[in-house]
């Protein structure tokens, strides 16, 4: 109601908050797994993917791969979050339950088990995304100079030794300018996946910066903490797209 100069500093106050609290250390760390191995496991595919695609010639099949691999990335969180509940429930409509009954004669809490959620959900996150994130590198794929694969066919390299030699290099530049910006958003991890799969259960490796911010910052109206998280999850990404950057241009593919 003062203003930004009238009102009293807090200071340091909530970053001390943050740094001393056992709780917000877990949930940074947990912050930081799920999305470096979402960008680990996560981050390739859609490469493969493109390569795979860049191969198929009949064009009939190829759009018909291309769109059912693109289709998940229109649906909205909370329906594939509903599939994923569906599919892994641990009652008998769970379609994978009713099999692992059928053969060991007992379910499994698949959503229950910090291992088992944490491989469902960067899982869901590769199946939403991977297709849709291809399209980038397809679109590299077109500028290819295909004389250099007639040479090189001429030559004697096969296709193995033509991807190698050829594609992958071409590609590169993308490639590394697509990891650049992923490694810049690691601190932030989508709040819709998380808040949808997450439950009591797996709250120990489920709780991350964007679903805190939103229980303290909107449930608890305690918006100085919440911007004092934002604040620092900004600063991490900076200094992460930064070092980032810098290490890809002594290869010569930096971002700028």
């Amino acid at each position: 109601m003062k203003g930004i100069w009238g009102s009293p500093s807090a200071g340091l106050h909530s970053f001390q908050m943050i740094f001393n609290n056992d709780q917000m250390i877990k949930i940074i760390w947990n912050t930081f797994k799920l999305s470096g191995l979402s960008i680990l496991i996560g981050f390739p595919l859609p490469i493969i993917l493109a390569l795979l695609l860049n191969e198929v010639r009949k064009m009939i099949f190829k759009r018909f791969i291309q769109t059912f691999v693109y289709l998940p990335h229109f649906l909205n969180w909370v329906i594939v979050g509903g599939i994923v509940v569906t599919v892994f429930s641990q009652n008998e409509t769970g379609v994978i339950n009713h099999v692992v009954k059928w053969l060991t004669g007992s379910t499994f809490p698949f959503l229950y088990n910090e291992t088992s959620w944490t491989s469902i959900f960067i899982a869901s996150g590769v199946w939403k995304e991977a297709g849709w994130s291809a399209i980038i590198y397809l679109a590299a794929l077109t500028t290819i100079d295909q004389s250099l694969y007639e040479a090189a066919s001429i030559d004697g390299a096969n296709k193995w030794q033509q991807t190698i030699r050829i594609t992958i290099p071409a590609i590169m530049p993308t490639v590394i300018i697509m990891l650049i910006l992923k490694i810049g958003h690691l601190m932030e991890l989508g709040f819709d996946q998380v808040f949808v799969l997450q439950n009591d259960a797996v709250s120990n490796v489920a709780e991350v910066i964007s679903t805190f911010m939103y229980k303290i910052g909107i449930q608890q109206a305690n918006f100085s903490l919440a911007t004092a998280m934002g604040l620092f999850e900004s600063i991490v990404g900076l200094v992460l797209v930064l070092t980032a950057n810098s290490i890809a241009r002594r290869f010569g593919q930096g971002l700028w």
